[in-house]
């Protein structure tokens, strides 16, 4: 990472323009600036504090060559882009970087306990220290920011003048100098002081500036800064309530990510030519000769794929455009991207010679999958070949942890650009439905109708305080299958990170939990040495599924931390878990796609007082 360009350009040893004279800022892996430090985030240098640069940012690389593009037709349609691209690679071999900016601009000195703007303390070119003191200087580790995404500065000098007539006046009016030390009697926010030289206002303590009114009561309301997208981005007017944050707080920065896995006919590594080429296609869809007119033109080499395909991907493409002419929900979009690819999971897509570029295959076990039918399980398939490309959409800040929806989103650029950042995973998964016979009993099961309901409402509340300014809220997903599903997920990544020497990280669940489906993905989400070397899919065959099952189930009959966590009457920040905790079910967030919220074990093994709850109940009485 690299901060924003100097004014002076400097040229390289033969004499060329180098692509920048920046010194680099450290180094991040290409998966982390989609899912920990992306646009908008907040990250710590050394002992410096950077803000990463938007995307339409005059400092800005992620240029062609530093971030080849990456195709996935159906997610390009969803989120309206025409294409990916990776992020800037941090190796040695790399030009160039992501842009960042400093922030937060309020340091302070401890020797001198001077507290101001960065560029105040006269620090020498290229350093961060005290031009007096010569020594490190630290960022403010208090930040602000609002649900609108705004980011600024904590309001020291009215902090301090609050109990003044100067408190709603401007910063240094009153002709004095702000300082900040700390007491060093505790750890908490008392013990860090503020004051002025000014003399009109006493030494105050930081204590209380956390209170979600802290802000309100100085009057002090959003004004709307955005600085990771520099000038190019005048202030908002905005007027929210502004909150006090710490700068490594995870409610600074929320990535808003979108997945979708490669399948047909899209997942032909041969269509990618097409891909730059699709929007000039479409407009001449309904006719042959047209098509096979630009084709002409546009490949002098000749088209990688034959014109009949073509014409069948055109209409492959129409077939999933919506009949109503009212343009659908995103939600409505996205639920029917995954309907799509529970149908290919379901079906399956068989290897062949030819299917050397096919990046999706999905075979049925040579196994006799009826060992499974006693579990409630059937159609495992084992998924051999996959790729899955997950986009950041946006971010979020102030996020509540305990939602599944991405409300108040942040974009990523000022202005509407037809790309966004993107990784692409390549593995291998396992696939597995339930029964719909046996589940449709089961739903019905007063008791299992009960907890459900109970986690529902808490997760109801949850999205409606959230959306208590914006109208109507979204209904929670919370439903028996939803939650029987999303817990089977975890534990049977729980069993393979212990069996199959997975690592639970190097693992990632994709739910598809509906009336009319009911199955459960989990494949590899990594493209290091825990990827794709057949180890998964070997889990896949009935009769170590068949195993895995059993014994993953006999793990979640017992929790350390019971009988508290099985007679739970809420888990979670906001009730939204039952029987779920760290110690049992919980897994890493990477690998989890609902925030290891909507979680309940007694759904799978029941409970002390009821084992008719569980869905696998029968299995330990054997």
């Amino acid at each position: 990472m690299t901060p924003p360009p100097a004014r002076r350009r400097r040229t390289g040893d033969n004499g060329t323009a180098p692509t920048h004279n920046l010194p680099r800022r450290g180094a991040v892996r290409r998966a982390q600036a989609i899912t920990t430090y992306g646009v908008g985030s907040l990250i710590a240098v050394d002992h410096e504090s950077f803000v990463v640069s938007g995307l339409d940012s005059a400092e800005t690389s992620w240029g062609a060559d530093e971030s080849p593009r990456v195709h996935e037709r159906r997610l390009e349609r969803l989120l309206e882009v025409d294409h990916f691209r990776l992020p800037p690679a941090s190796d040695d071999h790399s030009k160039d970087g992501v842009r960042v900016r400093r922030f937060p601009l309020m340091h302070s000195c401890p020797e001198c306990n001077e507290l101001q703007r960065h560029r105040d303390f006269n620090p020498p070119p290229g350093r961060s220290v005290c031009g007096t003191c010569e020594v490190d200087l630290v960022p403010s580790r208090f930040v602000v920011a609002c649900e609108n995404g705004h980011l600024g500065e904590f309001p020291y000098w009215q902090w301090v003048h609050r109990s003044t007539e100067r408190g709603a006046s401007a910063p240094g009016q009153c002709g004095g100098r702000l300082k900040l030390r700390t007491s060093g009697r505790t750890s908490s926010l008392r013990s860090i002081l503020v004051s002025c030289t000014c003399g009109n206002a006493p030494e105050v303590s930081m204590e209380g500036s956390f209170r979600r009114n802290a802000l309100k009561d100085l009057g002090l309301k959003c004004w709307g800064t955005r600085p990771w997208l520099g000038s190019t981005a005048p202030a908002q007017e905005c007027g929210l309530a502004l909150r006090t944050l710490q700068r490594g707080s995870s409610a600074v920065w929320q990535s808003v990510q979108k997945s979708a896995l490669s399948i047909p006919p899209w997942s032909d590594s041969r269509t990618d030519p097409l891909a730059e080429h699709w929007n000039a296609l479409r407009s001449r869809h309904d006719s042959r000769e047209r098509v096979q007119d630009y084709l002409d033109g546009a490949f002098r080499e000749g088209c990688p794929i034959p014109l009949d395909e073509v014409m069948a991907l055109l209409a492959a493409e129409r077939e999933e455009d919506p009949d109503s002419e009212t343009p659908p929900s995103f939600d409505h979009r996205y639920r029917a991207l995954r309907v799509k690819e529970y149908e290919s999971l379901s079906s399956g897509n068989e290897s062949s010679e030819d299917s050397r570029k096919e990046q999706f295959i999905c075979e049925t076990p040579l196994g006799d999958s009826g060992l499974l039918a006693p579990l409630g399980v059937t159609g495992p398939m084992l998924v051999k070949k996959l790729r899955v490309v997950r986009a950041l959409k946006a971010f979020t800040r102030l996020a509540d942890p305990d939602s599944t929806t991405d409300a108040k989103e942040v974009p990523l650029s000022a202005s509407p650009l037809r790309w966004l950042p993107a990784m692409e995973v390549r593995g291998e998964g396992v696939f597995l439905r339930l029964s719909e016979d046996r589940l449709g009993i089961w739903e019905k099961v007063p008791g299992v109708t009960a907890r459900i309901e109970r986690m529902r409402s808490a997760h109801q509340r949850v999205l409606d305080q959230r959306a208590s300014d914006q109208g109507q809220a979204v209904p929670s997903p919370a439903t028996p299958r939803m939650v029987l599903l999303h817990t089977l997920a975890h534990v049977l990544i729980d069993e393979w990170s212990l069996e199959a020497g997975y690592p639970a990280s190097a693992l990632r669940e994709r739910l598809y939990a509906a009336d009319d489906m009911a199955g459960v993905l989990v494949y590899t989400a990594t493209s290091d040495s825990a990827g794709s070397l057949g180890g998964l899919v070997a889990q896949g065959e009935p009769d170590r599924l068949d195993q895995t099952i059993r014994s993953a189930v006999h793990r979640a009959e017992w929790c350390s931390a019971d009988p508290l966590c099985v007679e739970t009457e809420a888990s979670g920040t906001s009730g939204t878990n039952l029987a779920a905790c760290h110690a049992c079910v919980m897994l890493p967030e990477t690998s989890c796609e609902h925030n290891n919220i909507l979680l309940d074990r007694a759904l799978l093994v029941g409970t002390p007082e009821d084992s008719h709850l569980g869905f696998f109940a029968d299995l330990l009485q054997q």
